[in-house]
């Protein structure tokens, strides 16, 4: 079954009735969320409808990012003066959310330097990326 629906890519018609065909193969109910899941993302309407009335209000979803730009400034700094990232976490306070008064994992922060290190790398892929995006027509 997932060897079928992976190949589909985002084929909806098909999708859909590769799901219509094995509908009798599901005779659990907890699996009743699953298929009402797939089904939704595979067909446009309602739901990528919503998404676009919030993106043009200006919210994208997500989750906001532990690391501000003026945090991974701060270990950036202070990583080309010689400190380590476990020195330097405690004096990183996260400002909003759940764990605000707190400082960011690790793992967060290597996370945000590999990001980082990244757009240094190819910084013309980002400039084009964001320059296709302003280009993008406004959806209405």
């Amino acid at each position: 079954m997932t060897k079928e629906l992976a190949g589909l890519g985002r084929d909806v018609a098909r999708a859909d009735s590769v799901i219509t065909e094995l509908q009798p193969l599901r005779p659990f109910a907890p699996d009743r969320a699953r298929w009402g899941a797939l089904r939704a993302w595979l067909r446009p309407g309602p739901v990528g409808q919503a998404a676009d009335a919030a993106a043009r209000k200006g919210r994208h979803g997500g989750r906001p990012p532990v690391i501000t730009d003026d945090m991974l400034h701060t270990v950036l700094r202070r990583r080309a003066n010689g400190e380590s990232v476990e020195d330097i976490r405690p004096d990183l306070i996260i400002s909003t959310g759940k764990r605000r008064g707190k400082y960011p994992s690790l793992a967060s922060i290597y996370r945000a330097l590999a990001e980082h290190a990244q757009t240094q790398v190819y910084p013309e892929a980002v400039d084009q990326a964001h320059a296709e995006f302003a280009a993008l027509p406004a959806r209405t």
